[in-house]
């Protein structure tokens, strides 16, 4: 089994704390590669510098839309002057969040940054890793509008199975984590089924969002065999071949050898 975490957070303390643990469970369970995702300044630096330290880890630079208070250019060119270290392979997490965000010049503000990052990500070919809660409208217009030249992710895709299709429209994979195997969990299931296998990607956000049966608790990457398992129940394919498709499709996505 090759598996791929695609959205996880080995630079939060949670996980960085335990690191040697954490990898050694994740390996346990057939995780290969992960794509460790900053969310501002501090936690891109130490994606990047976990990503120089194994060979196995990847990062994802960028600032995520409820971290920008305080941000200045000087920050993003600090930051976004990595972009070609050969470990950083996609400009993220980026997007919109209107759930903590109510503030229409706060949100206003998000917009910018978004596009602001997407397009640097174009300027340098990288793909980007897209954060959207409760924003999937404006968000789409704006992807629409900044089309990622590059393609990219839906992080923990939220939206309708009848947005699906605009979204794959624009060269997207969709990102599935622990929500998936929430028992109440409808829409995500109904997307997991409707979405080809080729553009879906596996991903855990730990330590959020933890699958079912775990839910509240820390998550870690080895709770990717969780949302492996609920794909292949609900696709009703065999385990390795899925795991094999969409661990090619990340290595795909982020441009890196199989």
């Amino acid at each position: 089994m090759r598996i791929f975490d695609t959205h996880c957070h080995l630079n939060h303390e949670d996980l960085y704390n335990r690191l040697d643990e954490v990898l050694e469970s994740a390996k346990k369970v057939g995780v290969e590669k992960i794509l460790v995702v900053g969310w501002d300044k501090a936690s891109s630096l130490k994606a990047i510098e976990l990503a120089e330290q194994y060979d196995f880890i990847y990062a994802a630079i960028g600032f995520h839309p409820t971290e920008l208070n305080g941000v200045t250019e000087a920050d993003f060119n600090e930051l976004m002057a990595n972009i070609d270290n050969p470990k950083v392979v996609a400009v993220g997490e980026i997007g919109l969040d209107y759930h903590w965000v109510k503030d229409p010049e706060e949100r206003k503000i998000q917009k910018e940054w978004f596009i602001k990052q997407i397009e640097f990500a174009n300027l340098h070919k990288k793909p980007i890793s897209v954060h959207n809660r409760e924003a999937f409208e404006d968000c789409l217009n704006i992807l629409k509008e900044h089309q990622p030249q590059y393609s990219g992710v839906m992080h923990c895709y939220s939206g309708s199975v009848e947005s699906l299709a605009e979204v794959l429209k624009l060269n997207m994979y969709i990102g599935l984590d622990g929500p998936l195997t929430f028992t109440n969990a409808k829409t995500p299931k109904e997307v997991c089924e409707e979405v080809p296998l080729e553009r879906l990607l596996l991903e855990t956000d730990a330590p959020y969002l933890a699958p079912h049966p775990l839910r509240g608790t820390v998550n870690e990457p080895k709770n990717i065999a969780l949302v492996l398992d609920e794909v292949t129940r609900i696709k009703g394919l065999s385990k390795k071949h899925i795991s094999d498709v969409i661990f090619e499709n990340s290595c795909k996505l982020f441009n890196i050898e199989l």
